[in-house]
């Protein structure tokens, strides 16, 4: 069996070629433009999307079957009848609606996690769905024409396509607007946001078909993140991955029971079609590689190859601290208002401190995702990354370090498209064999951890 298995993400659209006993090639890779309109704002070009996926599909040549991982929480609007995009595609990581959502009240964000489980953030699509219909008044024509149709990017990408318009439960579950207890969209919620219900897709199994794309047929279809999760191998309750992309995202699985909202989210890992489905628990920093890509731009650093090799004690341990919230703090926090900081430095501080202490930021802000997700399941002792950042060896070893768990690295990183190949029932096993382990050897001492939890309490005060 063949898949084209594609990764529509923050950043590129990537797709591979995956066959049973773990042959696989990178058939095409296409990087995206993103567009910052304001501040806080942060949207991708449909079209440029759709246009990627095409030519990547293209490059994959014959395959049996197609899969498709999509980003999640970003979303759009479009025209149900020609299929055009009524509005950019919003990103998950644009923060416009986060003064709306403040202000809908502590009884509405009782009633978001009672429902969902999930808090008033802009994160979700929930919000980002009713300034659509709230602020374009293309949106709002289609809504008065009958031919409005709102939804994540996997539902237009199925639609256009495919000729399917349809989301898969994951996915649906990173909405805010999903009632899982009954697996349908919540009419409440819907209200609440101002979403017309009647505008979201069908909620499917993630294996339950979408449709064909030139007589192949689209096999499954999920959120890059629980893709990820798939391929890492998890499957039993506590096991853990942690992808290491724009942002850096833990998910625990959780088992068959919903767990209940707290510091991290209640998600759903995947449906399977007639089978109930298996939920986890998820938290993310919203900027991991986006911090890298910064310290870049800024001239800090060059090469990948220069996050490796460095000597000496750690630039925590000199009091040189950064803090990842250039789009804000995530889980635990959920505070957007929180600010990037560095601190610590003096006259002896070189380019290489700095981006010692940004990689040192991003391993202990996901450190705090860890220790919150052992308070909420037995996690297993062994967490496996993805992910750019997972090429780093002194990430790695820092990581182990900062969460006292052996930290475990696929030689295969694609493990988004690994997950798309095995829930299409591709033997590809072999791809994770032959993984590095990063043991912990020096734990950081609580006097540094705590520094670096005052650096935090610090961001979250300074705007």
């Amino acid at each position: 069996m063949r898949v084209a298995a594609i990764d529509q993400g923050t950043t590129s659209t990537r797709c591979l070629v995956i066959e049973d006993g773990g042959r696989w090639r990178l058939a095409g890779a296409r990087r995206h433009a993103q567009h910052h309109p304001a501040p806080g704002r942060v949207e991708h070009d449909p079209r440029e999307l759709l246009a990627d996926l095409r030519a990547v599909l293209a490059a994959a040549g014959p395959v049996d079957a197609i899969a498709l991982a999509n980003q999640g929480e970003s979303c759009l609007a479009w025209d149900a009848v020609d299929g055009e995009p009524l509005s950019p595609v919003i990103v998950w990581q644009d923060a416009r609606t986060a003064r709306a959502l403040a202000g809908l009240g502590p009884d509405a964000q009782a009633r978001s996690r009672a429902i969902c489980g999930l808090p008033l953030d802009p994160y979700f699509s929930a919000g980002k769905l009713g300034w659509l219909v709230a602020n374009c008044p293309a949106v709002a024509a289609a809504r008065r024409a009958g031919r409005l149709r709102l939804g994540t990017t996997d539902a237009f990408f199925l639609d256009r396509l495919a000729g399917t318009f349809a989301t898969d439960a994951a996915t649906a579950s990173r909405t805010g607007l999903l009632d899982p207890a009954r697996m349908e969209w919540s009419a409440e919620l819907c209200q609440m946001h101002g979403v017309p219900i009647e505008c979201l897709p069908p909620i499917r199994a993630v294996n339950a078909g979408f449709g064909e794309i030139g007589g192949v047929r689209v096999a499954v279809s999920i959120v890059d993140q629980q893709a990820a999760l798939y391929g890492h191998g998890c499957r039993a309750p506590g096991e853990a991955k942690i992808t290491f992309g724009t942002g850096a995202f833990l998910l625990a699985i959780a088992g068959p029971a919903r767990p209940a909202a707290g510091e991290l989210l209640p998600t759903i890992a995947w449906q399977m079609r007639g089978q109930a489905p298996v939920h986890a628990i998820e938290g993310g920093v919203y900027d991991a590689g986006a911090c890298l890509e910064w310290v870049r731009r800024l001239g800090l650093f060059s090469a990948d190859a220069q996050l490796d090799g460095f000597e000496g004690p750690s630039a925590l341990s000199r009091g040189i601290v950064f803090v990842p919230a250039l789009s804000g703090l995530a889980a635990p926090h959920w505070d957007r208002g929180a600010a990037p900081l560095f601190i610590g430095m003096d006259h002896a501080t070189g380019p290489r401190d700095l981006v010692r202490a940004v990689l040192e930021g991003i391993a202990l802000m996901t450190s705090e995702l860890v220790d919150a997700a052992a308070g909420r399941c037995a996690l297993s002792p062994r967490l496996s990354i993805d992910g750019g950042l997972s090429q780093s060896a002194f990430f790695a070893r820092f990581l182990a370090d900062a969460c006292a768990r052996t930290i475990v690295v696929p030689p295969m990183h694609e493990l988004t498209a690994l997950g798309l190949a095995e829930l299409c029932g591709v033997e590809a096993a072999p791809l994770r064999a032959g993984a590095r382990e990063h043991a912990p050897a020096t734990p950081v001492p609580p006097g540094e951890r705590d520094r670096f939890r005052e650096a935090v309490r610090r961001a979250r005060h300074w705007r």
